[in-house]
């Protein structure tokens, strides 16, 4: 870009005017505006010039801050626009300057808010450092990779370093501060007001979206990206870049292993792809073709090259880390990780299309990336880029889409090449002899070689095969070859490939499956790495293929779950089937088998912790009863009031929150209603509801029930009253029901019955008993508990053998029963292993013994689950490999139920 240095400087300013409609609007409303664009127009604006302006400003309460940002944001506009339009400054100073404007309207906005904030609620102290706390304001997407663009949003996360209380008369939690802070911050910068606005704020990249915490402190966000952080996120945090905050190091520190993995990360390719593809795909549903962000061989593709590097071996070289799209080509360019011409044609690209982005949005201060289509504004758009008419322009602009398109599809070429041609092609179709067949096969991994080609030829000659439409089994034929080939990369290929063709066959008849697979090559990566892991998965998989549509997007699929937006999307798809009955219950099935899944495929990926995955799926049990409850007592055809004084109470796994993929749910169901017909209508209630949860469906069943755990067991009312129930539980329940009772929880319902509950859980376990009697009793259940399971197996059972899983349950039971009348806190239902830490802090039982035993617990709960996985028959394990924690588990036994 030539700068015309002998036109004068009211010529470039004309300049200006005639390119943006933006720029006349500035000056017809603000004529003094001119003035001091002569005079400065050579001058960029800069960061201390920013400041300086603000802290001329009189600001004595919000709307007087609102009124100076706007202002500035109008100065800096002004001179920018007319700068770059007339050639007086590149991109660098363009992006430059609406970086740091928005870095310093938002620095500014904060110092004057938050003296106005403590004046409230006095300052935030950190309960663990005792010093103040600060708002760290982080910078995502562009303005984190200093990169912003004129008329952009500012994508936002808040953070604050420690939970506590402010100091103030009015004091709130550190959270409730900074939420407000947070709210007031946006509200300054993103409302329009007559002057206009600063900057649209856009939140929805924080932890949840827009149902998450619109702050969040350091253990949270820690604890989120650790365990249920998504791919997209580690791409956007490639340019977070705390702006503000005192402790912005540290929160950079903390999340910088979340980004960049500590070795190579290879897979960063197929998932950049399949992102690449949802936003292709959305560009054609919308008609995006023009849009230069998102369209073919546009910035989002550039950026995605570039990020793919990053995401690669940016935890090997640190120096990729950076957030600027230009500074990482040219150290991809340095480490040769692409053809220096490639990254040059990718640099010219991404100024050419950044500098026409901003143009594109000096015409009337949109947010736009769309070409436009009125000759006028074409003609504009053609002039403010230095062509002398479109047509030039738009075949320059073709030169550069082209090349990107080129590169990215080098870079993100699909795993497989077109199918027809696979080497493994004539193996399947049966070119092959038997001995060669088998050989090549071995070759590959294969560990029987001639038993998985008798499994190939004996699918290829069934009638399933040939009965095919002629379109499905060409599809069928090009998945076979790459699928072999995928099932060799793994431990089992054998396993994984017979698991597989068993889905196929199973879904081979519906043509909309095997295109999805052939289409989507990395979804059939996916379901090989399933099926290779788990047989219990590739089951649960062939039996509700639906379900291979989660695989399409691995956002989705790896998305941590939202409580509320799942429950929403729920009651709208239940809502929207009102008055049929069978297809309400199979939405709940297949709802629960998706959420299922995508928590199985991220267990399988070990981002999701066994403790944190008994969490979610508890949760979903609690949703779902929910609903079940609402559509069961819509459906009665006697009702006495609008909404059930009624509950569901879970007991075992389900009240513990230690459910499994298919455990069973110990619940039953109490009432608080004085009306005459109350018993009967309740009764009905709970049967139907029973119905709804164990009824085989097409769609299969819901949960199996176990509604033993009532008082007087099986043959006890299926519902009790909440008074019927206090009065048992006081009076007649046995040792072994408030064993139970000590891991029960409410868990749908009526949330005042609820809390009812839990106030006559809370006083039983409190009541003071004979500590002698008690264990007696405990004993002797346990006696029969291990009678009932005996294990000649010479294997050891996790939970069922002395030393396992029950033990820790019933020691710690024990101990809650025993103690709870002097420490009352034992009586929350925190989990065994919370409550073991609990009972050493107590000095019920010594810190060794409960670290032991909480060691032992999780082991055998993983590998509990692990076992499950595998479908074994029984969780059982070699003895040597539970001895160590089994030791530790029976010296807590001996400590807290045998010795005197």
């Amino acid at each position: 870009m030539n700068s015309p240095s002998l036109a004068s400087d009211q010529t470039l300013i004309e300049s200006g005017l005639h390119h943006s409609r933006y720029v006349q609007r500035l000056l017809q409303s603000n004529p003094s505006l001119l003035e001091e664009l002569h005079a400065d127009l050579h001058l960029p604006w800069n960061t201390e010039s920013m400041k300086a302006a603000l802290a001329a400003s009189e600001i004595s309460d919000e709307a007087s801050l609102k009124s100076a940002l706007r202002m500035l944001r109008k100065r800096v506009m002004l001179r920018l626009i007319v700068r770059d339009i007339s050639g007086l400054a590149d991109l660098r100073e363009v992006m430059d300057n609406a970086t740091q404007l928005a870095e310093v309207t938002t620095v500014f906005a904060l110092e004057q808010l938050t003296p106005w904030l403590n004046a409230q609620y006095g300052q935030p102290i950190g309960e663990e450092s005792s010093t103040v706390q600060d708002l760290i304001v982080v910078g995502m997407g562009k303005l984190g990779g200093g990169e912003l663009n004129v008329s952009s949003d500012i994508d936002l996360i808040f953070a604050y370093p420690e939970e506590g209380e402010t100091t103030g008369p009015r004091h709130v939690s550190n959270h409730e501060y900074f939420t407000v802070l947070g709210k007031k911050l946006i509200t300054v910068l993103n409302e329009s007001t007559q002057d206009g606005f600063v900057f649209r704020v856009d939140m929805r990249l924080r932890p949840y979206g827009d149902s998450g915490p619109l702050v969040a402190s350091f253990t949270m966000l820690e604890n989120y990206y650790l365990t249920q952080g998504r791919e997209w996120e580690r791409y956007a945090w490639i340019k977070g870049r705390p702006i503000c905050g005192s402790q912005y190091q540290e929160l950079a520190a903390m999340l910088r292993p979340f980004v960049f993995r500590k070795y190579l990360d290879f897979g960063a390719f197929s998932s950049m792809r399949e992102l690449h593809a949802q936003i292709r795909r959305e560009v054609q549903r919308r008609e995006l073709d023009n849009n230069i962000k998102l369209g073919p061989g546009g910035i989002r593709e550039i950026e995605f090259i570039t990020q793919v590097f990053q995401l690669i071996r940016g935890g090997k070289e640190s120096a990729l880390q950076t957030r600027s799209t230009l500074e990482a080509m040219d150290l991809i360019a340095q480490r040769e990780l692409m053809q220096p011409k490639a990254v040059d044609e990718l640099r010219e690209a991404y100024v050419f299309l950044r500098n026409l982005e901003h143009r594109l949005q000096y015409l009337e201060d949109a947010q736009t990336q769309t070409l436009p289509g009125n000759e006028n504004d074409r003609q504009l758009i053609a002039s403010s880029m230095h062509f002398d008419n479109w047509i030039d322009f738009f075949a320059a602009l073709n030169v550069h889409r082209q090349k990107v398109t080129r590169h990215f599809e080098q870079v993100f070429a699909a795993p497989h090449s077109q199918q027809q041609s696979h080497p493994l092609t004539g193996l399947w179709q049966g070119m092959l002899d038997e001995a060669e067949a088998a050989g090549r096969l071995d070759e590959l991994g294969y560990k029987d070689g001639s038993g998985t080609w008798q499994r190939l030829v004996s699918l290829r000659l069934s009638n399933r095969y040939k009965q095919l439409p002629d379109t499905s089994r060409s599809r069928f034929d090009a998945l076979l070859p790459p699928l072999i080939e995928v099932a060799a990369s793994f431990p089992n290929p054998d396993e994984t490939l017979e698991r597989i063709l068993r889905l196929l066959e199973n879904i081979s008849r519906r043509a909309a499956y095997l295109a999805l697979l052939l289409e989507y090559p990395q979804t059939l990566n996916q379901v090989a790495r399933l099926c290779s892991s788990s047989p219990w998965v590739s089951d649960y998989l062939t039996q509700h293929p639906v379900l291979l549509d989660e695989l399409l997007d691995i956002r989705t699929l790896h998305a941590a779950p939202g409580r509320e937006k799942s429950k929403a999307e729920l009651r709208a798809l239940l809502d929207g089937a009102e008055g049929d009955t069978e297809r309400q219950m199979d939405i709940l099935r297949h709802f629960k088998q998706a959420q299922i899944f995508r928590l199985v495929a991220q267990d399988l990926a070990e981002v999701l912790p066994l403790e944190r995955l008994s969490d979610h799926l508890s949760d979903l049990a609690d949703m779902i009863l929910d609903e079940t409850l609402r559509l069961c007592w819509q459906g009665l055809r006697v009702r006495h009031r609008d909404h059930p004084r009624f509950a569901v109470i879970g007991y075992g796994k389900l009240g513990g929150k230690e459910i499994g993929y298919v455990s069973d749910l110990d619940i039953i169901f109490l009432y608080d209603d004085d009306a005459e017909e109350a018993p009967v209508i309740y009764a009905k209630l709970g049967q139907r509801m029973n119905t709804w949860l164990t009824s085989l469906t097409p769609a299969g069943m819901l949960y199996d029930t176990d509604l033993r755990l009532r008082p007087n067991g099986a043959s006890g009312l299926l519902v009790s009253s909440v008074e019927a129930f206090t009065e048992y539980q006081h009076t007649q329940a046995w040792a072994w029901e408030h064993q139970a009772l000590t891991r029960a929880r409410y868990c749908a319902g009526d949330a005042d019955i609820g809390a009812r509950f839990e106030q006559i859980r809370h006083e039983v376990l409190i009541r003071e008993r004979d500590t002698a009697v008690l264990k007696k009793e405990v004993l002797e259940m346990r006696q029969k508990m291990l009678d009932a399971h005996p294990n000649n197996s010479g294997q050891f059972d996790l939970k069922h053998d002395r030393g396992g899983i029950i033990d820790v349950e019933f020691a710690v039971q024990y101990l809650v029963l025993a103690h709870a009348h002097a420490h009352p806190e034992l009586t929350r239902n925190i989990g065994n292993l919370a409550l073991l830490k609990l009972a050493a802090e107590l000095g019920l039982i010594s810190g060794e013994h409960a670290e032991q035993t909480r060691d032992a617990y999780r082991h055998f709960r993983q590998w509990q689950h692990a076992l499950r996985l595998q479908s074994a028959e029984y969780a059982r394990i070699p003895p040597e490999q539970a001895a160590p924690f089994v030791a530790g588990v029976q010296a807590l036994w001996v400590s807290v139920m045998e010795e005197h």
